[in-house]
């Protein structure tokens, strides 16, 4: 008897791959599936959760600006990002959150940041103009359309500008199942270095692991036009 569940995907949302996922793990009724074509982890869509109980877990979130902890934790994309923008560079810190920490700190070191987030910042407007660098910091796990948001930051980006991502890497499939990251219903997709590696040749970026959990894409001042998906 064959107890494999059927997919919700048609495609990979990472990579548009058809065809390209197999069941990894069933985990208390929810299905995960693994992409061998970028080697993304993701959540059956049948299992994420309603827009509103999402939102609900969203704004239990309490991450200080003021927090120095907090502050350690976001330095490890902010050192790096940082050490490779120049005196005063203009940035977007994308899906900011209820407390922008990130831009604050950025903005104390002399950059100039404008904020987007979908439930706490909704400034579209921000989302018309191209930067020097973009920020990413904890959201990218919780994307239903990863490929869709990767196009938008890279529109975002203008040609040598750099992309800060920060997610935690999923690395051990025998550890996957009692792993904190996944235990957070929000999260829905998770990345393998090989995944980033995979977005930054599909974008012609490229890309760099200055810390552990941290990925930083630079956008070439010339860039050839994006593969078709497929």
């Amino acid at each position: 008897m064959n107890n494999t569940p059927e997919s919700s995907f048609e495609r990979c949302p990472v990579c548009q791959g058809s065809g390209s996922l197999r069941h990894l793990v069933t985990i208390r009724e929810v299905p995960y599936w693994r992409c061998e074509r970028c080697q993304c982890t993701l959540m059956d869509a049948r299992c994420r959760l309603s827009p509103d109980d999402e939102q609900e877990v969203y704004r239990l979130h309490d991450n200080q600006p003021e927090d120095p902890g907090y502050r350690r934790f976001l330095n490890k994309l902010a050192g790096p990002l940082l050490a490779r923008l120049a005196p005063g560079s203009e940035g977007l810190d994308f899906g900011c959150g209820p407390g922008p920490a990130l831009a604050m700190m950025l903005r104390e070191a002399g950059m100039q940041v404008r904020l987007f987030d979908p439930l706490f910042y909704p400034n579209h407007g921000a989302l018309a103009g191209q930067y020097e660098f973009v920020t990413c910091t904890e959201v990218v796990e919780h994307l239903h359309h990863p490929l869709e948001t990767f196009s938008l930051l890279d529109r975002l980006l203008k040609p040598g500008g750099l992309l800060g991502v920060m997610t935690c890497f999923q690395t051990d499939d025998s550890r996957f199942a009692n792993w904190h990251y996944r235990r957070d219903p929000t999260h829905v997709v998770f990345y393998r270095e090989a995944t980033l590696q995979w977005l930054a040749d599909h974008f012609g970026w490229v890309l760099e692991i200055p810390a552990k959990d941290v990925a930083i894409f630079r956008k070439p001042l010339s860039q050839p036009p994006v593969p078709g998906n497929g």
